[in-house]
């Protein structure tokens, strides 16, 4: 229960934001989700589940609400905080904006830190390595010949961070890292720990200073899921002594189900356990030969098995089975008889290498600790057999999970390989589970002394039901639930229109329509957004209407032809001159884009946004529903749609003085069944439906 300084604190921090901010209009919507939020975490409903679900519409102020109902109680009770998001944006926002204003409101000092993962920052020693002139050894690491423009990326990075010009955070970087660069000198958790003399100092040590001290942890959903995999605790802290606050929430089931997915090509993982081969004596060497001269023995054993199993399961692929697709499915997750053994020794096989090259690492670790060897002599045996182990842990992971049987209960994984489009003749094992939430629920909800998930979008079709499924939650596990409806006048701001169509999406003139009616709804409208479902047709419209634009003088973006941030401030530039901006856009246009007032009054959605069941995971997981007798059209595709439809017609209205239109040009929305759910849950506008 919410003790009485508590409450006085959280109302004193409420009623400040009116001396804080100019033209504050207090909101019985904020005000109320506050109060939620301080009453679920205080345990007011329920002592044991401390977890709020709460969907609050865009102008409510949902990140200031969570600030002022957790931070407050959690100061007072000696628990922490940790803010995920799934964007960088909203990270930034909470960093430099919604957290200072909360310290200019609220009477106790909060100390803030921000956490990312530790593949987010370099390893100043592997930078080092690879920037040395002709350092041949490291780059014989590298899968593939690195390009000259990667080569002198290095150097650029090096300078930059040697002369405390770059902090070492990928995301400071100005230009895009490659991958492929980035994973050879990025800092891992083998050879990259303040255990070890030249690494106390590095970036990510010098990012985590404080962490452990900090009563708010800014995390994102990614960093999140790697502290559960971990157990809890690792990274972030205790799940039980701590106040989850998850913003973005709608992403977290995908994020989670990634982090538990895996995937390793098979040539590949082949060619890097041939260099493994051969360095391996030269990294035992430095560990000392007696102590691990039988880890050598029984890695170097496992290379020689693995290197020709993953050569040999290559060979035995059909490439018919392929046929004009790049995947192909094992239905129902069950392997052929064949690759079903093959999975079970390779699992076995791999584990064994990385328990033996973990063992000649831990001694090279141990010799720097007792002063044996100079620490410059050890580092880069570290960093080769930390890069190895991170590659061996992953094929373990991989290898464990395709041979891992189906259970009698739950959804099975979904296992496919992949055409290898680098390499010719070489596949990619790949891995998934189907659903995630009994792992959160075991992991995450039954441990954390309390968690707010919200997002402005958690809803489909008007209930929690689909949202829950995906995150473990049920509604009647004592979990509280909260939809709050935006504050602005839907009906007064906006107008939803649905032109009458001669075609529907799946007729073969639609695409053509499209070109017409687009125009039709472009006339007359200065700031436009046309979301399309799919890069093939958005194209296809662009080419069809850009004279008539250039003819008229209007401005046409089209997503992939730059960068989202330049197209947007190009939008921005041509609306603040007075001129006409389009925006064309797939379905990450549809979310996190914030174009308020006169930058967007005019929305055009060219089709539901229905997910095409062609991925290995979702074609997996509408098997897995018809085999329990579900549809997964119903249970599936339709709420999924809703959500993205809601997302989308959300870019609209985002202040409360906005106004504008949206129109939806998919006739389905009207004509058929699931359709009256997609439009009963969309905002109130005022409809205009054509016959």
């Amino acid at each position: 229960m919410l003790n009485k300084p508590v409450q006085d604190a959280i109302r004193h921090c409420y009623q400040n934001l009116q001396a804080q901010l100019d033209n504050f209009i207090p909101r019985r919507a904020q005000n109320y989700l506050v109060a939620e939020i301080a009453k679920t975490l205080g345990g007011s409903y329920d002592k044991k589940r401390r977890i709020l679900v709460a969907e609050a519409g865009t102008g409510i102020g949902k990140s200031l609400s969570y600030l002022i109902g957790a931070i407050p109680l959690a100061m007072a009770s000696n628990r922490k905080v940790v803010i995920s998001t799934a964007t960088v944006a909203l990270q930034e926002q909470l960093l430099h904006k919604d957290l200072p204003l909360l310290q200019r409101i609220y009477e106790k000092e909060v100390t803030v830190q921000l956490a990312k993962g530790r593949q987010r920052y370099c390893c100043s020693e592997k930078l080092i390595a690879f920037a040395e002139p002709d350092n041949s050894h490291q780059i014989a690491l590298w899968e593939q010949k690195p390009k000259r423009a990667d080569v002198e990326l290095v150097k650029r990075l090096f300078s930059a961070l040697k002369n405390q010009k770059w902090d070492g955070d990928r995301d400071s970087w100005p230009t895009h890292i490659p991958d492929q660069l980035w994973q050879h000198i990025m800092a891992d958790k083998h050879s990259c720990h303040a255990g070890l003399p030249l690494h106390r100092h590095c970036p990510f040590a010098k990012a985590r200073d404080g962490l452990e001290t900090a009563d708010v942890i800014i995390a994102n959903h990614a960093l999140l899921m790697a502290d559960v995999e971990l157990g809890g605790g690792v990274i972030l802290p205790e799940p039980e002594s701590t106040f989850y606050l998850i913003d973005e929430a709608h992403h977290l089931p995908q994020v989670a189900r990634d982090f538990s997915a895996g995937a390793a090509s098979l040539m590949g993982a082949a060619s890097w356990l041939e260099n493994l081969n051969q360095q391996a004596s030269k990294i035992a060497n430095v560990a000392d030969i007696k102590q691990s001269g039988r880890f050598l023995n029984q890695l170097q054993d496992q290379c020689q098995f693995l290197i020709p199993e993953l050569r040999d399961i290559a060979k035995q692929v059909d490439p018919a089975v392929f046929a004009d697709d790049e995947t192909y499915r094992f239905e129902h997750g069950e392997l052929p008889e064949w690759l079903s053994l093959s999975a079970k020794a390779m699992a076995e096989s791999s584990k064994k290498a990385l328990q033996s090259l973990g063992k000649i690492h831990d001694l090279i670790s141990e010799r720097i600790k007792t002063n044996e060897i100079a620490p410059r002599l050890a580092d880069p045996a570290l960093a080769e057999s930390g890069f190895f182990l991170q590659r061996l842990e992953n094929l373990e992971k991989v290898w464990g999970l395709m041979a891992q049987p189906n259970k009698d209960k739950g959804a099975p994984l979904a296992r496919w390989l992949s055409r290898n489009k680098e390499k010719d003749n070489d596949y990619i094992v790949e891995v998934s589970p189907l659903e995630v939430g009994y792992r959160l629920d075991s992991m995450l909800w039954s441990r954390a002394c309390g968690a707010v998930l919200t997002s402005a979008t958690l809803r489909a079709l008007n209930q929690f039901t689909f949202f829950c499924r995906q995150v473990g939650l049920a509604e009647n596990d004592g979990s509280q639930y909260l939809a709050l409806s935006s504050p602005f006048n839907y009906t007064e701001q906006g107008r939803l229109v649905i032109p009458n169509m001669r075609y529907l999406p799946q007729d073969q003139g639609f695409t053509q329509e499209l070109e017409e009616k687009v125009l039709e709804y472009l006339e007359g409208e200065t700031a436009s957004l046309v979301l399309f479902a799919s890069y093939w047709q958005m194209n296809q419209v662009a080419q069809a209407i850009e004279k008539t634009c250039i003819q008229r003088g209007w401005l046409l973006l089209v997503q992939g032809s730059e960068s989202r941030q330049s197209l947007l401030e190009k939008h921005r530039n041509a609306i603040a001159k007075g001129k006409t901006s389009i925006l064309f856009g797939t379905g990450s246009f549809s979310e996190g884009l914030d174009l308020p007032g006169k930058l967007l009054e005019n929305v055009i959605v060219t089709k539901i946004p229905f997910a095409v069941p062609t991925s290995p995971i979702e074609a997996a997981h509408a098997e897995y529903i018809e085999s329990k007798g579900g549809n997964p059209f119903l249970q599936i595709t339709v709420p999924e749609a809703s959500k993205k439809l809601i997302q989308s017609v959300g870019r609209l209205l985002r202040k409360e003085h906005d106004s504008g239109r949206v129109v939806i040009l998919d006739r389905r929305i009207i004509t058929k069944r699931y359709g009256k759910a997609l439009l009963d849950a969309l905002p109130p506008f005022t409809r205009v439906i054509e016959k």
